[in-house]
């Protein structure tokens, strides 16, 4: 495993990133002796590198609980931990348990996690980010010639240069909501295969598990991707990965901006998605236990900031029973 070379010495928040990424890869079964050297490098590099580490797996070890819990209620997964431990890596590794692996649960036991809790293992390729906020953050920042861009829970962004008189940036990870002057320059934001540029009035862009979703709000914006072109009026979104752009479709664009006031907005939407929004925001990890609701259909506007009355009200609507347990897991059967 490297770590990024920086001009600046890292944060206290960069460096418990690379402590978390380290601690995920060393308690994995793809762990290698030239993964282990190079882990005693980064530790001893620094005494910050070493009380990273340690504060690091002192959250680790505060999940046990809840792995286990997990592991209890659900049988697949049991069933999962007992096949992995009599892999033939087992008895190099720590195996932390369904609770906390986004692959292992959403492969198994097909439950609605999608991030780790409390953000613990970020992606590497998010080392480099100008900008990053943290679970439930919203951020406002300032760029080139006046342009405000608002950053979302868990999103981290890399500024760049004004190329050919064209400012922009690189959005890694998550939500960014761009407001443009009137007469200002053009701006570009980068998202995976493609970018999205405008001269004028707001659009959002939200970058997701390698999916864009591109929405203007005021103004037009183009929509730039190797499979197409795609040039967006007021009201309309598209979405794009890796190969293919979609179609144009109309939007509210109060709906799509709901969360720049405090709000999130569903329109019968799965179940199964819904907590996958909600976890994106919430500290811990919501799980649906109950697999034959994933499909349930909701409909409502919830605020960020009460999101566990949010999870009481759904409980009572789909008559789900309601569990918490420590590190901010929440059980829903």
């Amino acid at each position: 495993m490297k770590t990024r070379a920086d001009a600046r010495p890292p944060t206290a928040e960069e460096l418990q990133q690379q402590a978390r990424v380290w601690l995920r890869l060393l308690t994995s079964t793809e762990v290698r002796e030239v993964d282990a050297q190079g882990f005693q490098r980064w530790l001893r590099a620094s005494p910050s590198h070493q009380a990273a580490f340690v504060q690091a797996k002192r959250r680790w070890e505060a999940l046990k609980p809840m792995a286990s819990e997990f592991l209890r209620a659900d049988p697949e997964a049991a069933t999962y931990h007992r096949r992995a431990m009599r892999g033939p890596a087992a008895s190099r590794r720590a195996f932390l348990g369904a609770a906390v692996s986004a692959a292992a649960v959403a492969g198994v036991a097909g439950m609605a996690v999608v991030h780790p809790p409390g953000g613990l293992w970020p992606a590497p390729g998010e080392w480099g980010a100008d900008e990053r906020t943290r679970i439930g953050e919203q951020r406002a920042v300032t760029l080139a010639s006046q342009v405000q861009v608002t950053l979302n829970t868990q999103t981290s962004i890399r500024r760049h240069a004004a190329q050919d008189e064209m400012a922009g940036i690189d959005l890694l990870s998550g939500e960014a909501a761009i407001d443009l002057p009137v007469a200002g320059q053009r701006f570009v934001v980068m998202a995976g295969a493609g970018r999205s540029v405008a001269e004028s009035g707001r659009f959002e862009v939200r970058y997701l598990a390698g999916r864009a979703c591109v929405s203007c709000l005021e103004g037009a914006v183009r929509v730039e991707h190797p499979a197409g072109v795609r040039r967006l009026q007021a009201g309309q979104q598209t979405l794009y990965g890796i190969d293919a752009v979609g179609g144009v479709a109309n939007v509210e664009p109060d709906t799509v901006s709901a969360w720049r006031q405090g709000a999130l907005v569903f329109n019968e939407v799965r179940l199964s998605e819904v907590l996958e929004e909600i976890n994106r925001y919430r500290p811990g990890q919501v799980v649906l236990m109950k697999s034959s609701a994933r499909d349930y259909r909701l409909s409502g506007r919830f605020l960020i900031a009460s999101l566990d009355s949010a999870l009481s009200q759904i409980q009572g609507m789909f008559d789900l029973h309601g569990r918490s347990l420590p590190a901010g897991l929440y059980l829903l059967s």
